[in-house]
């Protein structure tokens, strides 16, 4: 029997479906709506020979994947990002995508990304909902700083507007119309991180630290949330041979693209996982605010350069000193990570 490799065009709406065989002929090639049955039916006579089934990697890979997998199919998440595309072709459309894909996978060229275990994946999407609730009340709370300052020129910090009681808000402002703005913004601010508590009190009691995160924990400005955050998005260490990758993966590391000295363009600076990103962003905030060192550090860098670089610099080093933390199970040493 020959070997068949397949590959699904996925879409928000529907998925083009195609098999090829050794020979790189199409045995099949449907356009199908997207739902698992009439996907799985169509699939059924092609399973016995199918050496492996293709799906991009897209926002809405999910139930797919799961459900091929669930079904006994052998399947690859594509990562569009690494991809080559062909040249030659004056007229592509989703077909001969998707028989270029099935082709590079029968030649072992797929650019394969990490599916990542189904039975965790529901609380880092948890987790994910809270970094994105965090970002909205950072939102909230620099606009309540914004409109002070503008109308008052206080210059209050965070801390100072958490403690102030909700019955005196208003007071803080003078003119009715800003007064109101206040209050509702503070209101929002407040609700934000009475879900954001919720989410957290949740997700500690759905999972426990691996063993190879345990030490995360020492780190400056990881607490629990931010250990779980990064083991979850991280997955298995092992899938990045060097630090450098992981810090890549981070987005920690910029991109751009030179030649003979001089700047050509710039790469894909999205590459990576944005969550990760943002947990290393949030945990730099900490460490500065708690360790001296990791202060020092940011202040020179500041003085050079400006604020976001500073910051990235300091999640950047955060990274780094994690990643040899996961693999080796050793200590942090904030002498060695922060020179």
């Amino acid at each position: 029997m020959d070997k068949l490799y397949g590959d699904i065009d996925l879409h928000a709406n529907n998925s083009v479906v195609v098999v090829l065989n050794e020979q790189d002929q199409v045995v099949s090639q449907k356009r199908i709506s997207n739902e698992l049955t009439p996907m799985l039916a169509h699939l059924a006579p092609f399973q016995s020979q199918l050496e492996g089934l293709i799906v991009e990697s897209t926002y809405n890979w999910d139930w797919l994947v799961d459900g091929l997998i669930e079904a006994g199919y052998c399947v690859h998440l594509a990562n569009p990002a690494a991809m080559q595309q062909y040249a030659g072709l004056k007229h592509t459309n989703d077909h001969p995508d998707a028989r270029w894909w099935a082709h590079l996978l029968r030649l072992g060229l797929l650019p394969t990304g990490y599916i990542y275990p189904k039975e965790e994946r529901t609380v880092r999407d948890l987790l994910r909902k809270r970094s994105q609730l965090v970002r909205q009340k950072t939102a909230n709370l620099l606009s309540i700083q914004n409109l002070l300052t503008r109308n008052t020129g206080q210059a209050l910090r965070s801390n100072q507007i958490k403690q102030v009681p909700p019955a005196t808000v208003s007071e803080l402002i003078a003119l009715p119309e800003h007064a109101l703005a206040l209050q509702c913004t503070v209101a929002v601010m407040r609700h934000l991180a009475e879900q954001i508590t919720l989410i957290e009190r949740a997700v500690h009691a759905r999972v426990k630290l691996r063993p190879a995160f345990q030490s995360l924990l020492p780190v400056p400005g990881i607490g629990l949330t931010l250990a779980l955050t990064i083991m979850l998005e991280t997955g298995e260490i092992g899938r990045f041979p060097t630090v450098g990758q992981f810090a890549s993966y981070c987005r920690c590391v910029g991109s751009t693209k030179l030649s003979n000295g001089k700047r050509k363009g710039q790469g894909n600076t999205k590459n990576g996982n944005k969550y990760l990103a943002g947990a290393f962003v949030e945990a730099a905030h900490f460490a500065m605010r708690y360790e001296p060192q990791i202060r020092q550090f940011y202040q020179r860098k500041q003085a050079k350069t400006n604020v976001f670089v500073a910051l990235k610099a300091v999640a950047h080093k955060l990274a780094r000193a994690c990643y040899y933390i996961m693999r080796d199970a050793g200590p942090f040493d904030v002498t060695r990570a922060f020179v």
